[in-house]
């Protein structure tokens, strides 16, 4: 007679999701409306008409939340952008907050 004596363990594994985090672009006089629509387009892979609303957005309001993301990829896309806009010589400004 066979006895089985495998033990069986219980494994409480919850996959959490990461924290997510707003990217706020902030409005500033001197950024060109043509420069925060491209960047919109390419870092934050906006369709033209959504990063022109984005971008009225921000320029009537001071502000808007463009994405929500994870901290990593949140902080790699304001990288992305404030490097373009100093080369470009702009002093465009971005934050991440927690959502």
């Amino acid at each position: 007679m066979a006895v089985n004596n495998a033990v069986k363990e219980r494994t409480d594994s919850r996959i959490k999701e990461p924290k997510q985090y707003n990217v706020i672009m902030i409005n500033d006089d001197f950024t060109s409306m043509e420069f925060v629509v491209e960047v919109l387009i390419d870092i934050f892979h906006k369709d033209q008409v959504s990063a022109q609303a984005i971008m009225l957005h921000v320029h009537k309001n001071g502000q808007a939340v463009v994405g929500k993301y994870p901290y990593d990829i949140a902080v790699t896309k304001v990288g992305a952008a404030l490097s373009r806009a100093k080369a470009e010589g702009f002093p465009f400004r971005m934050t991440v907050e927690e959502a």
